[in-house]
């Protein structure tokens, strides 16, 4: 269901993708796409693929809101950004719904709880995605990979892709305040690591 329903997203968003990877090209110059190593089932490593939306650093230690461009506010604020990870749903890296995939060195800040979250595919959208995205707390969003994975159904996953369309369209959510994105993860609140 992932490869086909990716294949076709890749067909009907084709204008999308070719429009917004010029913006992209024009705006910030090559490459076009940024490529970074992230986690997913099982713990195994693979390169995800998004557009570019910041600039290049122009110092050494220059933060990622700077770097963020108008182009790049946009289409992370409309999730085009995440388009070309329809490719690792192809790949099979990826599922259409499933715990966000997230940066390598995280996997030993996790707890234990938190590390069933790669029991799962993860996915373009999920069940934080839909619960507030960025707007929610480390521990928050951990929580609903979680329920995810204990409550998995295909029932659930239709659920989820339908709010998405609802979560995108109204744009909330997409970082967390003073953040390009969300602040980056150290570990579990101390209550949850005991």
């Amino acid at each position: 269901m992932d490869v086909g329903a990716a294949a076709a997203g890749l067909l009907v968003s084709a204008p999308l993708v070719v429009g917004t990877g010029l913006a992209v090209r024009v705006s910030m110059g090559s490459p076009v796409l940024f490529t970074q190593e992230r986690v997913g089932r099982d713990e195994r490593r693979f390169r995800i693929y998004k557009f570019r939306s910041m600039r290049a650093p122009r110092f050494e230690g220059e933060g990622d809101e700077a770097r963020l461009t108008r182009v790049g506010r946009f289409i992370r604020s409309t999730s085009l950004d995440e388009l070309p990870q329809l490719l690792n749903v192809l790949k099979g890296d990826m599922s259409l719904v499933g715990p966000r995939p997230l940066l390598v060195r995280y996997l030993p800040r996790y707890s234990e709880r938190q590390r069933l979250r790669h029991a799962v595919l993860p996915g373009l959208t999920g069940w934080a995605q839909v619960e507030g995205r960025n707007a929610l707390s480390w521990d928050q969003k951990f929580e609903w990979d979680v329920r995810y994975v204990e409550r998995w159904s295909p029932l659930l996953d239709l659920r989820i892709l339908a709010r998405t369309v609802t979560a995108v369209t109204s744009r909330r959510g997409v970082s967390a305040a003073g953040e390009a994105t969300m602040s980056e993860f150290m570990g579990p609140a101390p209550a949850e690591a005991v």
